[in-house]
């Protein structure tokens, strides 16, 4: 065999032997090494990712959507000619919605953009806990019995 540049002159390099035992035996220490690190914490055993977010009611998961989806119509987001479904809509949620959207521009041409994102942010909270949630209209968004 010829020396390769890591080997020193007039030794001769052996070749590593791949047999099926010895890979299966490097992939299963890899496996447990990978396993071992994804389930570890922290040194002091505390969750570095903090304590688990509470679930969102109706409300607040209206509000959200609302006021995310029209600031992306008042600022002509990437997003924003998407349809109500693939924004995740209900037909109550859209109606309050492009209200919220039509009343957000009126605010910026008197006030500017970011007092028409308050706009949009307190509206979009007061709508939707008024409407608990306004997740009626829609089938995907009943709540089950």
């Amino acid at each position: 065999m010829r020396a390769s540049p890591r080997t020193p002159a007039g030794a001769h390099a052996q070749p590593c032997p791949r047999t099926p035992a010895r890979f299966g035996r490097a992939c299963r220490l890899l496996l447990a090494a990978a396993l071992l690190a994804g389930c570890g914490g922290s040194s002091t055993g505390a969750d570095d990712r903090g304590p688990a977010p509470e679930p969102s009611s109706p409300e607040e998961t209206c509000a959200a959507l609302i006021s995310y989806w029209a600031q992306e119509a008042l600022t002509g987001g990437r997003w924003a000619g998407l349809d109500w479904e693939q924004k995740g809509l209900s037909n109550q949620q859209l109606a309050i919605h492009d209200q919220i959207v039509a009343a957000a521009h009126a605010e910026r041409r008197r006030r500017g953009t970011e007092a028409a994102k308050e706009l949009i942010k307190r509206q979009a909270k007061h709508r939707c806990a008024a409407e608990r949630g306004a997740t009626g209209s829609s089938e995907n968004w009943r709540s089950r019995p």
